[in-house]
């Protein structure tokens, strides 16, 4: 024990991180508390960034992303690049070498087999797959042999790095799924709750809504890796309880998305059990508008579908209003301090990436009210809520519960009544509204609110994936079973072409462009995305925690590997 402990403070010392000497599975368990309980393990059937976290414990992709950015190799051996050979000089194809002797968790050999199934499940057109833009542009994934997987693009890729990259686009395994593809994916319960994968731990209980239990893998590849032997993901409640677990009275060790007010993390802070670490990535919290008619009155299958536009969201001027009338600097005071920023775009950033779009910073009441004016939205009656046609201007305002949200509800709730407008307010659980469930009423894809409001980001540095999400033929529909990340139903072909150039557009400087073209044709443009806060990644951690790198750029868990007990 004691020559152990010599070498942890030489390590120490060197800067390295003490759990690459720790014994496997020495440190006992590691328990997360997260306010969003998680739905499912399956990333590929849910778009809750809970979810996607939970299960990047378990399943994993070929490359991830730093804290700063950079491509680092998860079950590739190396990264491809033009000057290694990897990717085609013409930019058509990149090709993958899996590092030898990689297992899944039940023992079994991975191969690139498992690869080219990944791909045939996601891009299934009935599968609804919630990452599908993930592999946008993918023509063919091939199994060179067991250990070479070749991605060909349906033409030059400026950005092959998408598919099988980071935790939104992991490998699962054929042998356990090749029976859920297409309709039948969400029907396989048990193969979505506990995935057989290749990270650090594996399922050993599952309950939906709720808790997952883990076990470390032994099969993982790192044979000193995890410290841990078990880990335990608790859900539900709320941010504040969560952070309140681990700040103030050590019953966890990480709580994810602390997200409570600046006041609240000081007064756990002074406490001196844990710390809040932050990271700004392009997390934006935003209100989306639908483009669709949600009303009840309709039939199932035709609500919150194209078949019928929103009866006043569908003008520009209404839409435009609502925007103007909020004060996003007092929204970034309220709910977040130094830990957000107002903002007006969808991509933030990097450096170069981001618009110059800052008209929305500044609240306008009167203009809102003139341009409602304009918009033939008048107080025929005198009773304070315009009306047009014989109705009233209503709206139904959803979001998640969270304190921080419900501020914010409450404060634009009041702005956009001061300009005339009727605002109904709905708070849903977010392990239901985040939860993917087809048959649920209240998810963020079905969308059958006015406007809703959540934080949405892009994983990769380079917005390309992310910004497709906004092509028409990614909107949920109930074909898709509710799956895809158009979520306000936008649908612009002149956008579609701008995605469509970009992923042939391999100059730099060009792409940043092309890039700032599409986040303002969603914003400033249509002000169909409504832009609030741009939002640091705000966790919290036990100070007997240690090798904890919040990222926002992957998943938040990313090196939970690494992760290790304080001694």
């Amino acid at each position: 024990m004691k020559l152990r402990t010599a070498l942890l403070g030489a390590v120490a010392v060197m800067g390295l991180s003490p759990a690459a000497f720790a014994d496997r599975g020495t440190d006992g368990e590691v328990k997360l508390t997260f306010p969003q309980a998680v739905s499912i393990m399956n990333p590929y059937l849910s778009g809750g960034t809970k979810d996607i976290y939970a299960s990047s414990m378990v399943l994993e992709p070929l490359a991830g992303l730093t804290p700063e950015g950079t491509l680092v190799p998860k079950l590739a051996a190396e990264i491809p690049t033009l000057e290694n050979g990897g990717v085609s000089a013409d930019m058509t194809s990149i090709t993958w070498k899996l590092q030898p002797g990689l297992l899944w968790s039940d023992g079994s050999a991975v191969t690139a087999a498992d690869a080219v199934f990944t791909w045939q499940y996601c891009t299934h057109p009935e599968g609804g797959c919630s990452q599908a833009t993930k592999y946008e542009g993918v023509a063919s994934v091939e199994a060179v042999d067991d250990a070479t997987i070749k991605v060909t693009f349906d033409g030059p890729k400026a950005n092959p790095y998408t598919a099988f990259v980071s935790a939104l686009a992991p490998i699962i395994q054929k042998a356990q799924f090749e029976a859920c593809i297409g309709a039948a994916a969400p029907t396989c319960t048990d193969a979505n709750n506990m995935p057989i994968g290749t990270g650090p731990f594996m399922v050993t209980g599952f309950t939906v809504n709720d808790t997952v239990s883990m076990a470390m893998n032994p099969n993982y590849r790192d044979p000193a890796k995890p410290a841990f032997a078990t880990a335990m993901i608790k859900g539900g409640g709320d941010a504040e309880s969560s952070a309140r677990a681990v700040m103030e009275t050590g019953e966890f060790d990480y709580a994810w998305n602390t997200q409570i007010p600046p006041d609240s993390q000081a007064a756990m802070a002074a406490a001196g059990k844990g710390e809040f670490v932050v990271a700004f990535g392009t997390l934006v919290e935003r209100i989306e508008m639908n483009t669709t008619d949600p009303s009840a009155d309709l039939p199932e299958g035709e609500r919150a579908t194209a078949k019928h536009p929103h009866p006043f969201l569908s003008d520009i001027k209404v839409r435009t209003a609502l925007s103007m009338a909020i004060d996003r600097s007092i929204l970034v005071e309220v709910g977040y301090g130094a830990g957000g920023k107002p903002t007006c775009n969808v991509i933030p950033g990097p450096e170069g990436w981001a618009s110059d779009n800052t008209a929305c910073l500044t609240q306008d009441l009167e203009g809102a009210k003139a341009l409602l004016e304009e918009a033939g939205w008048t107080d025929s009656d005198g009773d304070g809520i315009r009306d047009k046609d014989g109705k009233k201007l209503h709206i139904l305002y959803q979001t998640t519960v969270n304190p921080i949200r419900q501020d914010f509800q409450a404060l634009i709730k009041d702005w956009w009544t001061e300009i005339g407008v009727e605002v109904e307010l709905k708070s849903i659980d977010p392990g239901v509204f985040f939860g993917g469930d087809a048959g649920s009423p209240d998810t963020f894809q079905k969308f059958y609110a006015d406007v809703e409001m959540y934080a949405n980001n892009s994983e990769m540095p380079d917005p390309e994936s992310y910004l497709s999400q906004y092509m028409c033929s990614k909107a949920p529909t109930p074909e898709s079973q509710w799956q895809g990340e158009n979520i306000n139903r936008f649908c612009d072909p002149a956008y579609d072409a701008l995605i469509t150039e970009l992923g042939t557009t391999t100059d730099m400087a060009k792409r940043q462009e092309i890039a700032i073209k599409l986040n303002d044709m969603v914003t400033k443009d249509s002000m169909i995305v409504v832009p609030l806060v741009h939002r640091g990644t705000l966790s919290a951690h036990s100070n007997a925690l240690g090798g904890v790198q919040i990222n926002a750029w992957d998943s938040e868990l990313w090196n939970v590997a690494d992760w290790f007990r304080v001694k």
